[in-house]
């Protein structure tokens, strides 16, 4: 995790910069891609939120020991004006930036502290096996989640499981969880699909995704499904940086086989991770 911690370690000496991600791609030494991932599957949360709260939470102390100016304090951490600033420190903390330099103090606040990778461990993995797959054509239902959001995923999955077996065209019983179209803040879409033949009999009210032929590393989840965050947390984490792979700008998936046990949430699954 030498990635993560250099991007930390530059984002706490220059969090009153202007501080992007081409910045700490350079310092981490591994592409944009590959550290904004990294990052929200080891840490749970994204690199912008990051340093919009890690920032927020230093000028939430500020204020408590009596900085006067909101307007300088704003300018300095990259706010436009007085009322963007509040707008996003209230947002973050339910209050004022001026009641919480009345008040002296950041009780009850929820501040971000920095963090710190050497506490932080990861699960032992399994050597994975490299596949080359084919075009994958998924039909299902997709929802779009902000960065570190996965709470609604099962509830999704409920929601889609009376169509498993049912869309006109599918191949095979696998079933895919998808995350795709990831944006800089790693806002995410996330698939629940299964393989169709092809899209001319999915019903509208689907999403349709063409996944491209690709190399993947191919990963083996054995525990129950709650667990799945720790495995890609390792992947992306402690397997990627070592393995001398890319990982491709591409989605990746869970893929659920037969003997996946939807209602218990145990019978394991596999993590497929694209590769360059």
């Amino acid at each position: 995790m030498k990635a993560i911690e250099k991007a930390i370690w530059y984002i706490e000496s220059h969090y009153g910069d202007s501080v992007t991600l081409d910045d700490l791609a350079r310092v981490a030494g591994i592409s944009r891609y590959h550290l904004s991932r990294m990052f929200v599957h080891v840490t749970g949360i994204s690199i912008s939120c990051y340093l919009r709260d890690r920032r927020l939470s230093q000028a939430a102390r500020s204020l408590a020991d009596g900085k006067k100016d909101i307007l300088d304090l704003a300018l300095s951490l990259g706010y436009g004006s007085h009322e963007a600033f509040t707008r996003a420190f209230k947002r973050r903390f339910g209050v004022t930036p001026e009641a919480v330099r009345e008040r002296g103090n950041t009780e009850n606040l929820s501040l971000l502290e920095a963090m710190k990778m050497h506490t932080m461990t990861t699960k032992e993995l399994q050597e994975p096996r490299i596949v080359r797959n084919p075009a994958l054509l998924l039909a299902g239902v997709s929802r779009q989640y902000a960065s570190g959001d996965n709470s609604a995923i099962p509830a999704q999955w409920q929601e889609f499981g009376p169509r498993l077996g049912n869309i006109p065209g599918q191949t095979g019983s696998a079933a895919y969880g998808v995350v795709y179209n990831m944006d800089d803040a790693d806002n995410y879409e996330y698939l629940c699909a299964v393989e169709v033949a092809d899209f001319a009999r999915v019903p509208s009210e689907l999403t349709r995704l063409r996944i491209p032929e690709l190399s993947y590393a191919v990963f083996q989840h054995d525990g129950h499904v709650s667990g799945v965050q720790a495995t890609c947390a390792a992947i992306w984490g402690s397997w990627l940086p070592t393995s001398g792979r890319e990982p491709a700008d591409s989605p990746f998936f869970e893929r659920y086989s037969e003997s996946f046990d939807p209602v218990t949430g145990n019978g394991g699954l596999e993590v497929w991770l694209p590769l360059k």
